[in-house]
């Protein structure tokens, strides 16, 4: 077999390939073969059919055309190898000559990776968030602690914003009443936000036995979307009782003794958690340095099918959980179909070339990733996706995902390497050291750094 490549452009290479006919024997062999077993011919034993009559009654062209199938694959992957070329996605192929006996001569045009050079890193500097816990957090936070510990009791009086009211709902459109639009005995928590439109306004200022009607749009349902009249009766006003903010509560909401020390604790874990928050802007804004220097053309069917990609999900997996079609979704964000569609190929950009020149970088900085890194990425991805370690681990397997897994780790240290060269400040001056940030979890910032490179990647 002889090969040439013709380079097209950065991303797309024609290959020329030219097979002796002898190099077929084993895929017409096994063409007869495959032929012997789907036909029947009288006077013949199944399987055992001569070749001269299989050619006779089915034609020699059937049997060519069954081992040139079975032959192209193997000789494109040999002119691919011998090219030492990274192809993307699949190839067109066209075979330009076949003669009975001589030759095949065929050509496979393909996108690959583009060749890429990393540019000089280490002055890349970035500016990012001081960590700052004040006074202020803190309180915050023990007071979303304290919430989580109200107690609620009846009381005989209207209910007010932050009262728990129990209340009984009948929708109707257009005077009939949906079938799906009657509840009993719901709970809600006046000012939440939680039901529909106008229900706080609804409610409040009504005691126990009280009823109002109001018009609201139904959020979910056979009506989704539709006006509906909406009928509230109040069966229970309940206010929310704070337990005291003394030593009690912190011994009740926590493994601590005094209230001291669970602020002390609250600064720590939000203190912890925006460093890591800080970590992973360091990370995005050093990444967004790094793509600015390196030039990294970008193939355009890779690129259709990111984008394809990418609004597939959006339509069919994210809004779909969330009951909206794109329609709604792009009023809901305030933004019409073609900003959307050139954020998303913007975003799509932006993945390639980060994929890219990871990719890359792990091949110059020889980055392997071992067991114990893997296992500690697949125990992130697991909890990301609600699933346990092992239904995780089993579906991975089964799907054949676990190259795609060490390839989203050996990015996230290749990310890492690169931070760790950058100079970081934050927005007081103060050079920030991520080596040892950590957040509340323990995650390292190359942990970090690997969630963000997945992140960019994913598609």
């Amino acid at each position: 077999m002889k090969s040439a490549v013709e380079t097209l452009n950065p991303t797309r290479v024609r290959l020329t390939v030219e097979v002796p006919f002898e190099e077929l024997k084993d895929s017409l062999d096994a063409a007869y073969k495959k032929i012997n077993q789907q036909v029947t011919v009288k006077g013949f034993r199944k399987g055992k059919i001569p070749a001269r009559v299989i050619d006779q009654r089915f034609g020699r062209g059937a049997v060519l055309e069954e081992a040139v199938n079975d032959a192209l694959p193997k000789f494109y992957t040999e002119a691919i190898n011998e090219a030492e070329l990274n192809p993307l996605g699949q190839p067109e192929v066209d075979i330009t000559e076949l003669k009975d006996g001589e030759t095949l001569n065929f050509t496979a045009e393909v996108d690959i990776r583009p060749t890429i050079e990393i540019p000089d890193y280490s002055g890349i500097e970035v500016t990012v968030d001081a960590v700052e816990v004040s006074d202020e957090d803190v309180e915050k936070s023990v007071e979303q602690l304290r919430e989580r510990f109200a107690s609620t009791s009846p009381v005989e009086r209207a209910a007010e914003d932050g009262d728990v009211v129990t209340i009984d709902l009948q929708a109707k459109v257009d005077g009939e009443v949906l079938e799906d639009g009657v509840a009993e005995g719901v709970s809600y928590t006046i000012g939440s936000g939680e039901l529909l439109d106008g229900i706080d306004e609804a409610v409040k200022g009504l005691e126990a036995g009280g009823e109002a009607t109001f018009t609201s749009e139904l959020k979910g349902g056979s009506a989704e979307g539709k006006e509906a009249e909406v009928t509230v009766k109040v069966t229970q006003v309940a206010a929310r009782e704070l337990p005291a903010l003394d030593d009690d509560f912190a011994q009740l909401a926590s493994e601590f003794d005094t209230l001291d020390e669970l602020k002390a604790d609250s600064r720590k874990r939000l203190e912890n958690m925006k460093q890591y928050d800080q970590a992973t802007q360091a990370q995005e804004r050093v990444l967004d340095e790094l793509l600015k220097l390196a030039e990294v053309p970008i193939p355009e069917k890779l690129l259709a099918d990111e984008i394809q990609t990418r609004k597939h999900n959006l339509e069919h997996h994210q809004l779909g959980q969330m009951g909206i079609d794109l329609a709604k979704y792009l009023e809901i964000q305030g933004k019409t179909e073609e900003e959307f569609t050139a954020e998303t190929e913007e975003q799509a950009v932006k993945g390639i070339k980060t994929q890219f020149i990871l990719d890359e970088l792990v091949n110059k900085e020889k980055l392997n990733v071992n067991q114990e890194e893997l296992t500690e990425h697949l125990m992130r991805r697991a909890a990301s996706s609600g699933m346990s370690p092992d239904q995780f681990a089993q579906a991975v397997v089964e799907g054949g995902q676990v190259p795609m897994l060490v390839g989203e780790v050996a990015r996230g240290k290749a990310l890492a390497v690169v931070v760790e060269a950058a100079k970081v400040t934050d927005t007081n001056g103060e050079v920030v050291d991520l080596e040892d940030a950590e957040d509340e979890t323990g995650e390292t910032v190359e942990a970090a750094a690997d969630a963000d490179a997945e992140e960019k990647t994913e598609a």
